[in-house]
């Protein structure tokens, strides 16, 4: 979720690309393409990038399994990637956006899926856990977040989000990538640099041989990338992953360097942004230290955290935002938890 804080279109940030048609390409550096398919979501796209690689191509992510998806993909293969067959697709990280459509492209294709282990291994594992109704612990979880009587019994009754629904079957087998591998592409040197926080194992991209840095949703313009927690590992501190990863990746970061994200536009100023996104947590941290001087749930810091009114299509997102970054506090000594009689987790500064 974006924090009101954020000035991503301030200072050193750059745009110098207006994003393509449906179904077109936009040449953002020699051999480089950048394409877009639509999301069904709020957050309407997701970027792709099709790289020249000899006499095919590699492309960068493959979008969600949706109608509109798809079609997309049809248009780009039968236009803008036509005559050169898709060799390869290496995706970034394990979210159905990014991931939905790469058993279907493999079918359609033939091409061969890279990724790191840890994203074909999460995306295998959800697409095969599917539920008709929300398990014990989502519903616990939402309890101790602190949300309604009523909205707990909604959710409870109600067909949860399932990861089959927007990724099309697995393939069994894939290419792994790891850290620091360097792997060639159409004549460049392209490094494995991993991110942690908003996914672990989150791979970028970083050119060695041109001032380009693929860099899916770790580094993003204009939004924040969700930071959260959930049932699945209630006690996890990825806000700490996130911004160790952020002060990493900084070392490598320089102004001239074209990033190309996962959402949002291409564009300069890569230093100036992951200072942003440091920021903007940092932040959001001090406003929630003042905040629990009483003690409060995970719901009732939403409007403290965001500096605005949480939209109720937003809360479960917000939610595990906000238990991430009082997860933050607690694995520091900073806040205690207490669960309550009703369930609900109690947040104090200590």
């Amino acid at each position: 979720m974006e924090f009101p804080a954020d000035r991503s279109d301030s200072g050193d940030i750059r745009r110098p690309f207006n994003p393509p048609e449906p179904g077109a390409a936009v040449e953002v550096a020699d051999g480089v393409l950048w394409m877009r398919a639509p999301l069904p979501m709020a957050l309407d796209h997701v970027n792709l990038y099709a790289l020249e690689d000899g006499d095919g191509w590699t492309l960068i992510d493959s979008g969600i399994n949706h109608p509109r998806c798809r079609a997309a993909l049809d248009a780009l293969l039968a236009g803008p990637l036509a005559g050169r067959p898709l060799k390869r697709l290496i995706v970034t990280h394990h979210h159905p956006d990014h991931i939905g459509l790469a058993g279907w492209l493999m079918a359609k294709t033939g091409c061969a899926l890279w990724t790191t282990r840890t994203a074909w291994l999460f995306a295998r594992m959800l697409h095969l856990d599917h539920q008709d109704r929300p398990t014990a612990e989502q519903v616990a979880f939402r309890r101790g977040c602190g949300f309604s009587g009523a909205e707990i019994e909604a959710y409870a009754s109600s067909t949860p989000f399932n990861f089959s629904r927007s990724v099309h079957p697995m393939p069994l087998g894939f290419r792994r990538i790891v850290e620091d591998e360097v792997i060639e592409i159409g004549g460049r040197r392209w490094r494995v640099m991993l991110g942690h926080g908003h996914a672990p194992d989150h791979a970028t991209l970083y050119c060695l041989d041109a001032p380009i840095w693929l860099t899916g949703d770790q580094i993003i313009p204009g939004i924040s990338s969700n930071i959260g927690v959930y049932p699945t590992e209630p006690a996890a501190d990825p806000l700490a992953d996130w911004l160790q990863s952020c002060a990493a990746l900084k070392a490598h970061a320089r102004d001239d360097i074209l990033a190309l994200p996962g959402h949002k536009e291409p564009f300069t100023g890569v230093p100036f942004r992951l200072d942003q996104l440091i920021d903007n947590h940092l932040g959001a941290l001090d406003r929630l230290r003042a905040h629990l001087a009483e003690p409060r749930s995970a719901v009732e810091c939403l409007k403290t955290l965001f500096k605005r009114d949480v939209r109720a299509d937003e809360f479960g997102l917000a939610a595990a935002e906000a238990i991430a970054h009082l997860n933050y506090l607690r694995a520091r000594g900073e806040a205690s938890r207490e669960t309550d009689e009703g369930g609900v987790w109690r947040w104090k500064q200590v």
